[in-house]
């Protein structure tokens, strides 16, 4: 039974070369006649600059489903140096597979020709899926059932957002002499959501060479209990009643998008930060003491620098305030990848920051899907 985990080896995978704000709509195609009203704002809110899609920007074509990225990210692990031979679990997580079934960790697991049998498992949600998979293989190895594994999390939003899948619904649109245009709580993540993958090996023992992070705790919540589902795709709202993608008929499937990524904003704005933050960590904080003095950096995911502000805000109200300049993102130039945001985030922060043995980080992860959080508490450790 190991004492401790360790994050040894961190990669990132962003398919295909950056894309600016002015040649999202290109890329993902223009949905109805005109252009989208409500992406400028959008835009200018969630302060995004560059994010990358799993599209050919000249064909329009898929580069990459979810599993290829996922697995492009776990191959630049071994290219790194992690042994596959020595690995016992894989964990995936994704809120966007590729299929129903089999299992997206599965999936990926077939990208992997090099490697051995292994437990596989498959972690669904919204952005906290990613945090499942790396709890399920930090507590894989503290249980002494392995000495190593792979925790990774990849989507692919694109492949929900492109113009194409809405056709049937601006048709129907049109025959009712409508303005064909989506509804904007399917608009607003058509500029809000990107493609990526991050991996990360975990160990009972540290790097040798090189810095690790040793886990103290990884936390995950959920208030589903109280709160009504926020952000979903492949089911609606009728009446009060949340139904699911299989009571509809195919025609209503396609001309209501029923499989498209849709938010409700209101309840997102409204209850984020009391729910995925405030309450989330006042849990933490019972549970692991400490003070925001010990944080040393926070890593906090967030879909929109609009939520930047309300971050420090809730925070603030709870005591614990971690000033600014501790803070580290990626979303302006790398996109919200949802899940896999975390961890592409980690990979950029240890190859940019110099860090010292004993500093502490705080990782934030909140999900909208039915509000739930995640927090993780990181120690850095000397390589020697």
């Amino acid at each position: 039974m190991s004492h401790h985990v360790y994050i040894t080896h961190t990669t990132a995978f962003l398919p295909n070369d950056p894309i600016n704000n002015d040649e999202m709509e290109h890329i993902l195609g223009q949905v109805g006649t005109n252009p989208s009203r409500a992406r400028k704002l959008i835009l200018k809110s969630n302060g995004i600059h560059t994010r990358h899609y799993a599209i050919d920007p000249v064909t329009g074509e898929a580069t990459h489903n979810c599993a290829e990225l996922a697995a492009q990210a776990i191959q630049q692990l071994f290219q790194q140096g992690v042994n596959p031979n020595k690995v016992g679990v894989l964990a995936c997580g994704t809120s966007n597979p590729d299929q129903i079934m089999p299992g997206h960790g599965v999936m990926v697991h077939g990208l992997l020709p090099q490697t051995p049998a292994y437990e596989v498992v498959s972690m669904a949600g919204v952005c906290v899926a990613g945090m499942a998979a790396m709890k399920y293989a930090h507590y894989a190895i503290l249980a002494g059932a392995h000495h190593q594994a792979i925790a990774c999390a990849a989507e692919n939003a694109s492949a929900m957002m492109r113009a194409r899948g809405f056709q049937g619904e601006i048709k129907s649109l049109a025959t009712q002499s409508i303005r064909p245009e989506i509804a904007f709580e399917k608009d607003f993540l058509r500029w809000m959501l990107s493609d990526g993958a991050g991996a990360v090996h975990l160990s009972d023992t540290p790097s040798t060479n090189q810095i690790s992070l040793k886990i103290h705790w990884i936390e995950l919540v959920s208030y589903a209990n109280e709160m009504p589902a926020c952000m979903y795709a492949g089911g609606e709202y009728v009446g009060h009643t949340f139904t699911g993608w299989k009571e509809f008929s195919q025609h209503t499937l396609l001309s209501k998008s029923i499989l498209s990524v849709k938010q409700d904003v209101k309840l997102l704005n409204d209850n984020i930060i009391a729910y995925a933050l405030e309450k989330a960590l006042t849990g933490c904080l019972k549970k692991h003491p400490m003070k925001a003095d010990d944080i040393d950096y926070f890593l906090p995911h967030y879909s929109s620098q609009f939520f930047r502000e309300k971050v420090a805000v809730g925070l603030s109200n709870m005591g614990f305030e971690i000033p600014f300049h501790k803070w580290f993102t990626n979303l302006p130039m790398k996109g919200n990848t949802g899940s896999a945001s975390i961890y592409i985030m980690l990979d950029e922060f240890m190859h940019t920051h110099s860090l010292s043995a004993g500093q502490k980080i705080l990782c934030f992860i909140p999900e909208s899907g039915r509000f739930s959080s995640s927090f993780m508490l990181l120690e850095v450790v000397n390589g020697d």
